[in-house]
């Protein structure tokens, strides 16, 4: 008995065991098809998926190994799992590519075949077949577009050649969306045929680039705020060049043409949230791009900074601007303390393009003239690709000078005995006030070869600029400057004085290459970046009094020169809800200083522009190492959290660590989001503002004078002055915002900021004689030692804080007769002021030097309009597309070095511009536009009785402070080709 119950029990047992064993068997092998469990994820997480059901229905997959609450967890293990590439389009819809290498064959499905393509499979009856074709603005097709029924599953995209067909309803409204374009929605009311156009441009849904070193994200999705610019947005601003057409599409973004201020007219000082040039990074393909050899040393906006020449980076050769508005210190290092510019550059594109452009002012002056060529190539089988950019732009002097009929500044009235009559002949003194010439010609290009199954690329690309300029210094009038040899005038004529002109000759290469690839699991990028900018100078129509007939008319005067050499290695990877990136950037540079040829600076120099003398030579380099980690957390679906750590070391001034924190939540169904930064951060003195030294002729203290700038080395800045070795400044930068997209085409903004700064460096005022001709101070025996009437140097000095806020709002597709029309509303609006006392060394401070005075003051708290509103409409009807852009520069305010009662304040102003453009065909267009269509100026200068206001009249226009250049109307027009 008992051995039968054992023999019974044993049995029950081995049976269990089997059973367990062929349920398990059966757990591993029960497999579903990639489209079921696109279905089950689909309604488990209320997302849609939109693919070709031929291309997945042989994919089989185990669901156990996707058990993840989160959805970019699963959508990364498919990616990683399969052959196929998951691409967010917004609106919960996905689509489902084969990897790149094989995307060609799914874009070239035939027409015919198209409405096999679908979302998550579903059975409906359809009484009305649509089709049609998705082109971009230039009539470019777009393959791979999602077209999809709206409160529906059913869905296709369009094919190779950017056509699609699709059984909906007659009263259906099919929504087409696209990565880099906005989201367009068509009623078909029965129609059979509709053809769209996708506007390029900024849309919330977009990926982007900038602002974490992890995981690319969309602008809605970042916990900081980004605008997305696309090339036809720059275009349609009507503007020569990209910091121009920048200034005209972001608000919190300033430049504008200068004027008689030697090599500052030809780079022009451009800047974020009016924290000066020096403050924003610019960034190449995510690489970081060298500055200019130039330091703005002249009364300007941004003196005594150093920036980016961004004249060296074509238009055509961009894609897109990515602008980050936050302080990423943490993740990018020195300079990104106002936010980043990203430029980046064209890759595939299916024409060549060619552009022919040419404008002029209502003045009749300042006629340019541009050409440029865009094409690419494909580089083997696998997806490579070669993009090439050739340019050329011309642009001729404008002058808006004043015309007072009298020189109050040396004392000459209109009635002179013996300058009447010449006065009379030359109301405005001989003076050329505005835009200088310019010639520049530049190559760009952009290519990537991919390879181990496109898990890998070899990337490079780069460009080179040459620019030549002519800008004019002040007018030599006979009775200031003479000419006994006859060296600029015919002897048998009057002389009525010269006009030396300053010219330049401007170098910008850069060039990047690099690997991606896949490494023990993680993305990694290694690259090498080489960049300069080189300046040579020349003052032409000039001379050197002290050299009598032997002084030459034309002078070579010096040169600068700035480069950079880095090595990136970047790693990234995903681990499901965590994504994390590190990496470490060498990078060396060198600043080098030329000096001019002896008859340029000996005995006083040339008139205008003293040549750069043998003490003023420079070599000067250095180098550092930075250290960085990131980190981003998907708490949820919908709450992200985010921190940076950055580490510095320079070779000269030491280290610095910075650090950042920033969280983001996503309001319901994707609709918009709450975000939120702090972080610190720090710019080095860039090695321009330690080792520059020169000597300028400027007016001070009411007369013409010699002006020396002395480096931050030099033992008589160091050693008598007291003046501390520059170091690094820091700041503290935080900032909060919403983002809400209440309908498809409709995105809302609004971001608030503050930057609290420490020790600044300054460019101080001019240091001189204190009056006192009974006892010479040390300062004053500094200038007398060394022939200069006045000094200046560069010093930690000032705290400041800057607080602001940034409103968008977009709201695009808008059906407007048989057309649509877009519209944006964007502004900036923000304040600037200065904590606590100037940091005035020991030594000045007791001899009573006032080193930054009011009117320097006022050039970092007010020298840009504390407010910008831009209102613009865009309306397309088929072949025709007209802009109306409206820009409110507000108030700007110019302070008297001593007498707050000379302030003046210029109010603010709108710019109406007006562009139009036809497209006759698929590859031929034209537009015609009108900047400044009303004519606006500044307000005229108001002296109040100081006649260096105003340089004795002859400066009609602001130019220490500014706010939108003073040229008036400018009418331009241009074709474009495509071949």
């Amino acid at each position: 008995m008992n051995k039968k119950r054992l023999i019974m029990v044993a049995f029950s047992l081995f049976l269990l065991l089997g059973i367990k064993k062929t349920n398990a068997a059966e757990k591993v092998i029960a497999k579903i098809t990639l489209s079921e469990f696109l279905s089950e994820i689909s309604i488990k997480h209320e997302v849609f998926f939109t693919y070709n059901p031929a291309h997945v229905s042989n994919t089989v997959l185990n669901p156990e190994e996707y058990k993840y609450n989160i959805l970019d967890k699963i959508i990364h293990k498919l990616e990683q799992n399969t052959k196929f590439d998951f691409e967010y389009l917004g609106n919960k819809y996905y689509v489902v590519y084969h990897k790149k290498n094989d995307r060609v064959k799914v874009n070239k499905t035939p027409t015919s075949s198209i409405g096999a393509i679908q979302t998550t499979s579903t059975t409906e009856f359809f009484q009305n077949t649509v089709k049609g074709k998705v082109t971009d603005e230039s009539g470019a097709p777009l393959g791979g577009v999602n077209i999809i029924e709206k409160g529906t599953t059913n869905g296709t995209t369009t094919d190779f050649d950017g056509n699609y067909e699709l059984n909906v309803d007659d009263a259906a409204t099919l929504i087409f969306s696209y990565i880099g374009f906005g989201t367009q929605e068509e009623i078909v009311n029965g129609r059979s045929v509709i053809n769209i156009s996708l506007i390029e441009g900024e849309a919330l849904d977009e990926v982007i680039m900038v602002g974490n070193r992890t995981k690319p994200r969309t602008a809605l999705e970042s916990a900081v705020p980004i605008d997305n610019i696309g090339v036809s947005d720059l275009k349609n601003t009507g503007q020569p060049t990209v910091d121009k057409m920048l200034t005209y599409k972001v608000p919190s973004f300033n430049s504008t043409n200068q004027t008689v201020s030697d090599a500052t007219a030809h780079f022009d000082p451009a800047d974020l949230r009016g924290l000066g040039p020096s403050r924003t990074l610019v960034l190449i393909n995510g690489k970081r791009k060298n500055q200019s050899a130039l330091v703005y040393i002249n009364d300007t906006p941004g003196k005594g900074e150093v920036g980016v020449d961004l004249k060296s980076i074509p238009t055509a050769a961009i894609q897109r601007v990515e602008v980050l508005r936050d302080g990423a210190s943490a993740q990018y290092g020195s300079d990104a303390i106002a936010g980043v510019l990203n430029m980046i550059l064209k890759k595939n594109v299916e024409y060549t393009t060619v552009n022919v452009k040419t404008g002029i002012t209502s003045e009749g002056d300042g006629f340019n003239f541009g050409a440029d060529l865009n094409t690419a190539i494909n580089l083997g089988d696998n997806g490579g690709y070669l993009n090439m950019t050739f340019g050329y732009y011309q642009q001729d002097i404008t002058n808006r000078a004043g015309e007072p009929g009298e020189d109050n500044l040396f004392g000459v009235p209109a009635d002179d005995p013996t300058w009447g009559s010449w006065l009379a002949d030359n109301p405005d003194l001989g003076m050329t006030v505005g835009q200088p010439e310019m010639k520049n010609a530049d190559v760009f290009f952009n290519a990537g070869v991919p390879f181990k199954n496109d898990k890998g690329e070899f990337y490079a690309f780069g460009g080179l600029t040459y620019r030549t300029g002519k800008s004019f210094a002040l007018y030599r009038t006979p009775y200031w400057v003479q000419d006994p040899n006859n060296l600029l005038h015919d002897a048998n004529e009057p002389y009525n004085g010269f006009q030396p002109t300053f010219e330049t000759d401007i170098r910008d290469n850069n060039f990047t290459a690099g690997i991606k690839s896949e490494v023990l699991g993680f993305n990694m990028d290694f690259s090498g970046t080489y960049g300069r900018n080189a300046v040579d100078y020349m003052v032409k129509n000039s001379l050197n009094p002290a050299l009598g007939a032997n002084s030459p008319t034309a002078f070579d005067v010096g040169a600068y020169s700035f480069g950079i050499t880095l090595a990136n290695l970047d790693f990234s990877r995903n681990f499901g809800d965590v994504n994390i990136g590190f990496g470490t950037e060498y990078r060396s540079e060198r600043f080098t200083a030329e000096a001019g040829e002896e008859a340029s600076y000996i005995s006083g120099g040339a008139q205008s522009f003293p040549g750069l003398q043998p003490a003023n030579v420079v070599e000067a380099t250095r180098n550092n190492l930075g250290l960085y980690g990131n980190l981003e957390w998907d708490i949820t679906e919908k709450f992200l959290v985010g921190g940076a750590l950055r580490y510095e070391d320079f070779s000269d001034f030491g280290s610095n660590t910075s650090w950042k924190i920033s969280s983001r939540y996503l309001l319901g169904d994707r609709k918009g989001a709450i975000r939120a930064s702090y972080s610190t951060g720090f710019r080095a003195p860039s090695l321009h503002q330690i080792y520059l030294s020169n000597v300028q002729t400027l007016v001070s203290g009411g007369t013409i004078s010699n002006q020396g700038t002395f480096n931050n080395v030099d033992p008589i800045i160091r050693e008598g002055l007291g003046v501390p070795q520059l170091t690094a400044e820091t700041s503290k930068n935080i900032s909060a915002g919403i983002t809400f997209k209440p309908v498809n085409n409709l995105s809302l903004s609004v971001d608030f900021y503050n930057v609290k700064m420490d020790d600044r460096v300054l460019f101080t005022g001019e240091i001189g004689f204190d009056g006192d001709d009974l006892s010479i101070n040390p300062v004053e025996q500094i200038l007398t030692d060394n022939s200069i009437t006045s000094l200046k140097f560069f010093v930690n000095a000032v705290n400041t804080n800057t607080t602001g806020v940034d409103l968008v709002a977009n709201y695009k597709n808008i059906t407007l007769g048989s057309g649509t029309l877009a519209a944006t509303l964007s502004a900036n609006f923000n304040e600037t002021k200065i904590d606590g006392e100037i940091n005035t060394p020991t030594l000045l401070a007791q001899n009573g030097y006032d080193i930054f005075n009011r009117k320097e003051e006022s050039r970092i708290i007010s020298a840009r309009p504390k407010s910008k509103i831009l209102l613009g409409f865009d309306y397309n009807l088929n072949d025709f597309m007209v802009s109306l852009n409206n820009t409110y520069f507000g108030e700007v305010t110019w302070q008297h070095a001593t007498t707050p009662a000379n302030d003046q304040t210029f109010t603010g102003k709108v710019i109406t511009d007006l562009i139009f453009n036809y497209k006759f065909s698929e590859k031929v267009s034209a537009n015609i536009g009108v900047n400044n269509l009303l004519d606006v100026y500044p307000d005229e200068i108001d002296t109040k009785g100081d006649v260096v206001t105003d340089l004795g009249g002859r400066f009609k226009y602001p130019w220490e402070v500014n706010q939108f250049g003073f040229n008036g109307t400018t009418v331009n027009g241009g074709v474009t080709f495509k071949f």
